[in-house]
């Protein structure tokens, strides 16, 4: 068996910001997937903070997530990578806990954390034993009352995200493919450059900017907690109210409001870098929304395409072409558009006109043939499958709770997802392939190996 060279998810930087998306190549059940209800009680303090509780005692742990309604898309052109920059210098400490000790206090207590940021959203977990959770709660309040920004921690930051750039995207084969993708699909809007930022505005960015940013976006009213696990409501409650319910509302938030017109016409942009160990495709498209009601069967064309061995690009491109050694479809869907982006790693010397016109058959031979209920039903299985394994995680439950509230405006859409995919239909998916794969809509990035490529990078 041959081992998957890249994901899209990798690509994306993605894969530790979403349980659901992690578990992406999770096998097909033979039978009915179920999945209980998920019960949960939700309010909001006076200063806006909105709380979602999930309680389920099965297992002595317990889960907290914030999401802050702020992502890549907030931010300045001229000041890219303030988002992600925070989702760092969080961890500094407060005025209450010194620097660096966050990360001790969660491992010290007997759990783990991290966070992640994306165009839309930052947000920043912990996972405990269930006797813990005043430490989780207290961690939270301090740093969104007053978080550490002083000139020690962002130039200590500083270094870390010009590093993590180095190594994720500059100095790595295909790290560029998403700023490259970005900027073709997304070009014009604040989608168009990636959570990574740029280390040159980083730099530029005085002290003030940074306490500035961290004034507008990191306040009650722009966040959402949800506790999930083993905890009593009501003293959660109480906690959550001492903790939080002292900070100060914030101004209300300029948002940008932008929608993805159609694409008229198709782009191509050649890449000649000397990190390229073997020839690349990219073919992408603008896409729905994450809560358009395309995005269920969106997600499934996905799956058709490109999840497990016998997907029609793995086994076409793959397993009976011998012309690449790996392909993945990634549907991307954000708060204000989308992207779909199909990635092919070509065998060593293979010609990328090939991989694309092998590409373009198969999406063609979907928009006229549609697919068959055995694909829609395998795709669905590996859907349902993905979904029940992250739900039985108490980490994944808190953050689908969270996202769902702030982006389909009601936490109780996690409830309804099963249903959903369940119900989409194959003339469904031969509709959103013949609506957003589009020959005018394409948006092309070719990868040559640098000694073969004929064309400089553009």
């Amino acid at each position: 068996m041959k081992q998957r060279l890249v994901t899209f998810a990798a690509l994306l930087g993605i894969a530790s910001s979403a349980a659901v998306a992690d578990s992406a190549k999770a096998p097909a059940p033979s039978g009915e997937v179920a999945m209980p209800k998920i019960e949960f009680i939700e309010y909001d303090l006076p200063n806006g903070l909105h709380v979602i509780l999930h309680q389920d005692r099965t297992v002595p742990v317990v889960s907290t997530y914030v999401l802050y309604h702020v992502g890549s898309k907030n931010e300045r052109p001229d000041r890219t990578g303030f988002a992600h920059f925070f989702e760092h210098l969080m961890f500094e400490g407060s005025e209450n806990i010194p620097r660096g000790q966050i990360d001790k206090y969660i491992s010290a207590a007997g759990g783990n954390l991290n966070a992640s940021t994306s165009f839309d959203r930052t947000d920043y977990y912990f996972n405990l034993p269930a006797n813990q959770l005043k430490l989780a709660l207290w961690i939270e309040s301090e740093r969104m009352l007053h978080a550490k920004v002083d000139d020690t921690g962002v130039e200590t930051q500083r270094q870390v995200v010009k590093e993590e750039r180095r190594l994720s995207v500059d100095n790595r084969a295909f790290g560029t493919v998403f700023e490259n993708l970005a900027a073709q699909v997304f070009k014009g809007t604040p989608y168009a450059w990636t959570p990574i930022g740029s280390a040159q505005y980083i730099d530029e960015a005085k002290i003030e900017e940074f306490r500035d940013f961290y004034k507008r976006f990191y306040i009650p009213n722009n966040a959402t907690l949800a506790v999930a696990g083993d905890f009593d409501v009501e003293e959660a409650k109480k906690w959550i109210a001492e903790y939080f319910g002292p900070i100060p509302k914030g101004k209300p938030i300029e948002r940008p409001d932008f929608t993805l017109p159609p694409q008229k016409e198709p782009q191509k942009q050649i890449i000649t870098l000397p990190t390229t160990p073997i020839p690349a495709t990219i073919h992408s498209w603008r896409g729905p929304k994450e809560t358009d009601a395309d995005a269920p069967a969106v997600e499934l064309l996905g799956d058709i395409l490109a999840t497990g061995r016998s997907s029609r690009l793995y086994n076409k491109l793959v397993r009976k072409g011998d012309l690449a050694a790996d392909v993945d479809v990634f549907p991307y869907l954000l708060e204000n558009g989308g992207v779909i982006g199909i990635f092919v790693a070509g065998n060593p010397g293979a010609d990328l006109e090939k991989l694309d016109t092998a590409v373009n058959e198969e999406i063609a031979s979907i928009q006229e043939k549609g697919v068959t209920d055995e694909e829609l039903q395998k795709a669905k299985n590996q859907k349902l499958a993905r979904l029940a394994s992250a739900y039985n995680s108490m980490n994944s439950r808190a953050e689908n709770l969270a996202q769902f509230h702030l982006f389909y405006g009601g936490a109780g859409e996690i409830n309804h997802q099963f249903e959903k995919i369940r119900a989409v239909t194959p003339e469904a998916i031969r509709n959103v392939a013949r609506k957003y794969l589009t020959p005018e809509g394409k948006n092309l990035l070719h990868y040559p190996v640098a000694e073969a490529a004929a064309t400089p990078a553009k």
